[in-house]
């Protein structure tokens, strides 16, 4: 492999030594002149005799230096000391002047350094307690909006269900009751039917009775009419129906009421939210601080860590099962996982066999990451769904992101956050999970209204917990901080800039791939353009997912290969 040239090997420095002529790594810092120094010069720094008692620390561990203030009395001298007595700045020539006579002075330096560590602690306060507190604390109250108005639901749809039990069974009686009139009337009727028969009977047997005693009456012999014995049958009795009499039902709205139930409000005194002191932080701030110290001593046993003057190729093999490379996550037992641009995902060991294989809805955008469990997270852009893969090879759905269609994710390796791109028909966002799965987070516009995100399509975490998106549609790299306020674009070197694959490393470097000028990027925590580490010279042609694994080692994957190249760039 070729060497890079001298001007990129050049760039390739983080921090400049301040001795003049000298550019080396600048990684410590002398409190005394207030600046930087690389390994050598902090030896000679300390073996001069004029700076040998010089305080020489590592360079994230360096004093603030005193910003200049001229004296109002002594324009031409510096206010840099402090009297206790009269409790205010002044120079040094103020010091020997006679209403100063006998006080003792302090360094203002050394009390402005640490009034302003005071304040960067309750700065980091803000950062790391009370705001992802007050957070979680919001969050709860959506969640409980959420519950409140699902439980209101319910209890509206079981009165209904009640309700409409009342209106069947009422109808189911006066069915019933009516049916019974119907019968109770058919009888009746029948009886009357059966009594208006007997009465034609009757008269039908009077009008014959008539008939023949008018025949006696004339027959003139008499003597007939003493033969015959008059006698006529009685009236045949009848009886007149009993009508049924309606009885109403004796009710009002109280008992309506009681037989449909009510909604009470218990009588319970309402729960305070349980906010965790900042001694003993939540859960989710130990393992940040956990993590955060772990990180520091990490770095504290490099503390020679730094940009190599090469960027070395270590590795490179091939991977079975898929048709084209487009983003890689580095396994924690020594496997890693690699997506191409039709929906393979497979997993594969540093020997390049194939370990299993999924189908996924995935194309070219880094929809998939590794949690420090070993397990797997990977984003459905069809079923807006976060699938996890766990050792045992078990996939459970484990985030649905409702109308929003899920692009990148990321695992944080400060908290085991996720990290989301998202977008929605002409929106984009940001969402932050907590390791369970409950939204914590949701960035998505500036402090002028303004969107952040077109299509965040791949997405990492720096040490300092900025969010770091590679935004296709932006042509830029768009960094937030923890608390999602914007803290810059990096939109590349050449006139066009085409992001894909980001990541970060132990030194706070983002790395980023530029499909335009065929490169892989550097960049500082802050944005600055530090150097090229990959390019055509290196046989780097159309990159397009990067990420570093826990030895430093840059995995790279490229564009129509099924091959994943890693190299050593920090040493």
């Amino acid at each position: 492999m070729s060497e890079p040239s001298e001007e990129l090997a050049a760039m390739q420095h983080y921090l400049v030594c301040g001795t003049e002529d000298c550019q080396k790594n600048g990684q410590f810092y002398c409190n005394a002149c207030h600046r930087p120094l690389c390994e050598q010069c902090r030896d000679e720094h300390l073996k001069s005799p004029k700076t040998k008692t010089h305080d020489i620390v590592l360079y994230r561990h360096r004093k603030q230096q005193l910003p200049v203030e001229k004296c109002e009395l002594h324009p031409t001298r510096n206010v840099d000391m402090f009297c206790r007595e009269c409790q205010i700045p002044l120079c040094s020539k103020c010091s020997t002047m006679e209403e100063h006579n006998g006080h003792k002075f302090d360094d203002l330096e050394e009390i402005y350094s640490e009034k302003y560590a005071l304040w960067q602690g309750e700065f980091s306060k803000i950062q790391k307690y009370f705001l992802p507190t007050t957070q979680d604390l919001k969050s709860d109250i959506e969640e409980d909006v959420i519950q409140i108005k699902k439980i209101m639901e319910s209890i509206r749809t079981s009165m209904k269900s009640e309700a409409e039990s009342l209106k069947n069974l009422v109808d189911e009686v006066t069915s019933e009751n009516i049916e019974h009139t119907h019968t109770m009337e058919k009888s009746l009727l029948k009886i009357l039917k059966s009594q208006e028969t007997t009465s034609d009977d009757y008269i039908a047997y009077l009008w014959k009775m008539s008939d023949e005693f008018q025949e006696y009456l004339s027959i003139t012999n008499q003597k007939l009419l003493f033969s015959k014995t008059l006698k006529i049958q009685p009236i045949p009795e009848t009886t007149k129906p009993v009508p049924p009499v309606f009885t109403a039902g004796r009710f009002n709205k109280n008992d309506v009421t009681k037989l449909l139930g009510k909604v009470n409000v218990p009588n319970t005194k309402p729960e305070k939210r349980k906010i965790q002191p900042m001694e003993a932080e939540s859960t989710h701030m130990k393992s940040t601080e956990k993590q955060l110290e772990q990180s520091k001593e990490k770095s504290d046993m490099k503390q020679t860590l730094s940009l190599s003057s090469s960027v070395t190729k270590v590795r490179q093999y091939s991977v079975t099962g898929v048709v084209n490379a487009r983003h890689v996550s580095v396994d924690k037992p020594g496997r890693l996982w690699v997506s191409d641009g039709i929906g393979n995902l497979v997993q594969t060991d540093l020997q390049g066999n194939l370990l299993q294989k999924i189908q996924t809805s995935g194309k070219e955008e880094g929809y998939h990451t590794a949690t420090q469990d070993g397990d797997l997270i990977y984003t459905d852009r069809y079923k807006k769904v976060i699938y996890r893969i766990t050792l045992d090879r078990k996939i459970t759905e484990f985030i649905k992101t409702g109308d929003w269609t899920p692009l990148s994710v990321h695992s944080s390796r400060i908290n085991g956050d996720l990290l989301v791109g998202m977008i929605i028909i002409g929106e984009a966002k940001v969402t932050r999970y907590s390791k369970a799965g409950k939204e914590i987070q949701n960035i998505q516009r500036d402090n002028q209204g303004q969107g952040l995100y077109k299509w965040p399509h791949y997405i990492t975490e720096n040490i300092n917990g900025d969010i770091c998106t590679s935004d296709y549609n932006k042509d830029a790299i768009v960094v937030v901080n923890k608390s999602g306020q914007h803290r810059f674009s990096y939109t590349g070197q050449g006139s066009e800039f085409i992001p894909y694959g980001i990541c970060t490393d132990v030194l706070g470097h983002i790395l980023v791939c530029d499909n335009t000028s065929n490169t892989v990027d550097l960049l500082d925590q802050d944005g600055g353009f530090l150097s090229v580490i990959l390019s055509p010279q290196q046989g780097v042609k159309r990159p397009y997912g990067v990420c570093v694994d826990d030895e430093n080692n840059l995995y790279v994957v490229q564009q129509w290969t099924k091959t994943v190249s890693v190299y050593m760039y920090l040493q």
